[in-house]
C-alpha cells in the first residue's frame, strides 16, 4: 500500500510512520520536513504535492496549527490562522486528494480532545476540531469509488505529556501504541464518516 503521511515527522507523525513502514511505502510530507514539502494552508501547494507523488492508496494528515490563547485575548485574526490552516488544510486536502486517491482508498484526518472536552485557552482550535468532526461526517457520505474519510481524534498523548500537562489537569496521558491503532483502523478498515476517538 502506497500512504502518504502529512506531518509524518512530528510527535504523532513519527510514531504512526514507523508503524506502517516495514510493510508499506511511505511518502512523508511536511512543511519543512519529509520527502516532499508541502504547506496544507495553500490549495496550490498541496495540489502542486500530489503532483510530485501521483496515485496514492491512503492520505493521513496530522498537521495543522490554532491559536492557543484566552478567548478575551483571542482577536479575529487569531482565529483565521485555524481556520485557514487545521481546518480548511484538511478540507483542502481531502477535496483535491480525492482526485489522487486509487479506488478503496482513505482519507484520514487529525483533531484532538478538544473537540469534546476543551479546555481553558482552546476557543479557537476547539472551534476548528469540532468543524472537522462535522465536516468528515459529511463529506464522507458522497464519496465515490469506494472512498473512506474518518478522524482520528486522541486526547493528550503521553509523548507529549510533559509540554502539555499544565493545560490538562486531571487528564490522563493517552498511549501512542492506542493512538497508533486508531490510524491502522481507519486506514487498514472499513469504516467511514467515523470519529475515531482515543481519549482513554
Amino acid at each position: 500500500m502506497k500512504i502518504l503521511i502529512i506531518g509524518g515527522s512530528g510527535t504523532i507523525g513519527k510514531k504512526v510512520s514507523a508503524h506502517f513502514q516495514e510493510e508499506h511505502e511511505l511518502l512523508i510530507a511536511g512543511r519543512n520536513s519529509g520527502l516532499v514539502h508541502v504547506d496544507i494552508s495553500s490549495s496550490a501547494s498541496i495540489e502542486a504535492l500530489f503532483q510530485k507523488v501521483g496515485k496514492v492508496d491512503a492520505i493521513v494528515c496530522i498537521a495543522g496549527e490554532a491559536k492557543w490563547d484566552s478567548f478575551e485575548a483571542l482577536a479575529e485574526e487569531d482565529y483565521y490562522i485555524g481556520i485557514k490552516s487545521k481546518l480548511m488544510g484538511q478540507v483542502n486536502l481531502t477535496r483535491i486528494g480525492l482526485s489522487y486517491l486509487n479506488p478503496h482508498g482513505s482519507i484520514t484526518l487529525t483533531t484532538g480532545i478538544l473537540a469534546d472536552d476543551p479546555v481553558e485557552n482552546t476557543a479557537s482550535a476547539a472551534m476548528v476540531n469540532g468543524a472537522i468532526h462535522s465536516f468528515a461526517k459529511a463529506a464522507s457520505l458522497e464519496l465515490e469509488n469506494g472512498h473512506r474519510l474518518n478522524v482520528v481524534s486522541a486526547g493528550m498523548v503521553e509523548d507529549a505529556y510533559k509540554k502539555y500537562q499544565n493545560y490538562f489537569p486531571g487528564h490522563s496521558p493517552v498511549s501512542m501504541n492506542k493512538v497508533v491503532k486508531g490510524y491502522e483502523r481507519s486506514i487498514m478498515g472499513k469504516d467511514n464518516g467515523k470519529i475515531i476517538r482515543i481519549y482513554e
